[in-house]
């Protein structure tokens, strides 16, 4: 009997192990489905629509990357809560289209994991909650220290950065982070 036991002790952490991993993509994938009807809805009506009736945030923008067919909807802040459903606009930069830089950050494993695809001319479009529509080229690429990115917040330019943890595929909390710098190259309103 103790024979049988042990694998089937072993079979059952695996599938525990398993199913908690699969459930943050899980859980990251359907929030993204209910943050696309309340985007959706929000440019419908000009009104902030919260993606569920106890959110503590609300869609702000959908980014796009055509290229490699990669597609979020931004959320209005970047705490923790916020960050576990999708990308966060940093509410200490100008709306996307505006006059300084956009900054949105959001988890490497999940909402982000797509910059490691960007190349360096590819196109990220940005639709705003209010319908204006905003195409963005992307220019540099870095490898910060979290409290050392280098982001100006008060440049004269219309830029728009794109921030998640670095390296790509590290398991384990880093201080490093991985910066995409974008310049505003087209405005549809």
């Amino acid at each position: 009997m103790p024979r049988l036991i042990s694998p089937l002790v072993l079979a059952l952490i695996g599938l525990i192990l398993f199913g908690d991993g699969a459930y943050i993509h899980a859980k990251a994938w359907l929030a993204q489905v209910l943050l696309e009807r309340a985007f959706d809805r929000s440019v419908a009506t000009g009104q902030a629509v919260k993606p569920w009736s106890w959110a503590d945030t609300w869609p702000v923008a959908r980014i796009e990357v055509k290229r490699i067919g990669a597609s979020a909807i931004v959320l209005e802040g970047a705490s923790g809560q916020a960050l576990a459903f999708g990308p966060g606009h940093i509410q200490q930069t100008v709306d996307a289209g505006e006059r300084g830089v956009a900054v949105y950050a959001a988890h490497r494993d999940t909402h982000f994991r797509f910059l490691r695809n960007v190349a360096m001319g590819d196109v990220i479009e940005i639709t705003r909650r209010d319908g204006k529509h905003f195409r963005y080229r992307a220019d540099s690429s870095a490898v910060v220290r979290f409290d050392a990115s280098g982001i100006d917040p008060a440049t004269q330019g219309f830029e728009l950065v794109l921030t998640t943890c670095w390296p790509f595929d590290a398991i384990t909390p880093g201080p490093e982070r991985y910066i995409l710098h974008a310049i505003l190259i087209g405005a549809d309103e």
